[in-house]
């Protein structure tokens, strides 16, 4: 586990992109909580440039999933407005493709989905432009977040 702190929104993306260029291989699923206006979006943003997205990333609340391409698919997943799994949208195809990048914000929302392997990051609104974000795996893996 990892603390970072941002004071503003370029820090946040940039934190996002620094994720991703230390990310090994075998993560492919992202978890994001925090409480509304935490930068969840703003994070994700960071997760798209370094992906090589050039497609507009916001929030995918009344959507639910959006999937932009870049030198790496990413599926976009906003689950709050979710009530429960349900079979309507396939989740799970999009949360275990493991040749794509799965940002899941509010994933309690489908934690009998998520895998075992996964990055954990939470956000917290400390003032305006401030967050105290930390970053960590579900298998305590260290090394690699030191990278970032």
């Amino acid at each position: 586990m990892k603390l970072f702190k941002t004071t503003s929104a370029n820090e946040t993306i940039e934190l996002g992109q620094r994720l991703i260029n230390a990310l090994p291989s075998d993560y492919h699923v992202i978890l994001l909580q925090g409480d509304l206006s935490s930068g969840k979006t703003t994070f994700t943003k960071g997760i798209g440039k370094a992906l090589g997205i050039e497609s507009v990333i916001n929030s995918p609340t009344f959507t639910i999933l959006k999937s932009h391409e870049g030198n790496k698919t990413l599926h976009h997943l906003d689950l709050y407005r979710l009530d429960g799994i349900g079979l309507d949208f396939d989740l799970e195809d999009y949360i275990l493709d493991k040749d794509a990048i799965s940002v899941i914000e509010w994933p309690n929302q489908v934690e009998a989905l998520i895998p075992n392997v996964y990055v954990l990051v939470e956000l917290k609104w400390i003032h305006e432009n401030e967050r105290e974000i930390t970053i960590s795996t579900s298998n305590n893996t260290k090394d690699w977040i030191e990278k970032i």
